[in-house]
């Protein structure tokens, strides 16, 4: 198995375009939709907010730093995105009890109410895409997706690798 993206791999090439191909058909069908359900519009949710909401509601109230090393993105990229989620009112920004130059961030009620609106959609979404899929299947395509983007988040944080040298 490549341990990263400029190895080769012995795996058939047709495979892999189907792979690569459908993988960018999939990109372009949840952009379309942005994942907000059937006939919704209004409980789609850009993909970066829906992220930042979903990791404050799982881990509860953090610091930007921690809120960006737990997405593998900057701070800065999480203080602009953060910034539009705070001004709606879906965000409270607080300062750090220990720390008042510290900022933390919190969902707050009307971010969670929000959360739950395009979950529910978009789980109704998922039954709808998947209906005539048995459980075993839904889970097999989860846990395969599970592990595709473990395996793309673990590529994204290898070190470069530097070019070979020329043979003499």
């Amino acid at each position: 198995m490549p341990t990263h993206p400029d190895m080769t791999t012995d795996r058939a090439p047709g495979v892999l375009d189907t792979l690569q191909h459908q993988v960018a058909v999939f990109a372009r069908r949840a952009e379309q939709t942005r994942l907000g359900g059937v006939g919704r519009v209004h409980n789609s949710m850009d993909r970066a907010a829906y992220l930042l909401l979903n990791r404050l509601d799982q881990e509860g109230p953090m610091g930007v730093k921690a809120l960006a090393a737990g997405m593998g993105i900057d701070s800065s990229t999480v203080t602009r995105q953060v910034a539009p989620l705070v001004d709606t009112g879906l965000v409270k920004r607080t300062s750090h009890p220990e720390d008042g130059r510290a900022v933390v961030l919190q969902l707050s009620p009307r971010g969670k109410g929000r959360l739950e609106e395009v979950r529910a959609s978009r789980r109704e979404l998922m039954a709808l895409v998947t209906e005539g899929w048995s459980e075993e299947e839904r889970d097999l395509f989860c846990t395969l997706l599970t592990r595709f983007n473990a395996a793309l988040s673990d590529i994204h944080t290898l070190p470069p690798v530097a070019p070979a040298a020329p043979a003499s």
